[in-house]
């Protein structure tokens, strides 16, 4: 996995801790997101370790992104808001601080 891509992913966990959980529907988009980025064995087992405790947009480095890696890492961002179908108050706090970081 390179710099970059963990930095997506971290921060889009982030994201789902957003409301304070990360339920099932939440886990199986980081599933699909780290099949996406092909990243299995002790890669894929850190950042679900990593998912596991509760994160914030401040626990992650976001100055080596692309500007194409900050737009996708928005458009992801936006979809795990709503994954459970409700995007909630803290979750638009979290995007709005993580457009203000990017």
């Amino acid at each position: 996995m390179q710099p970059h891509e963990e930095a997506i992913l971290k921060s889009l966990v982030a994201v789902a801790w957003a409301d304070g959980r990360v339920d099932g529907d939440e886990t199986e988009v980081i599933d699909a997101l780290l099949e996406a980025f092909a990243v299995d064995g002790e890669a894929a087992d850190g950042l679900r370790e990593f998912a596991k405790e509760e994160r914030s947009i401040d626990d992650i480095p976001l100055t080596e992104l692309s500007a194409t890696d900050r737009r996708m890492l928005l458009q992801h961002a936006v979809i795990v808001t709503w994954v459970d179908g409700e995007q909630h108050d803290k979750e638009l706090e979290v995007l709005d601080k993580l457009v203000a970081r990017l």
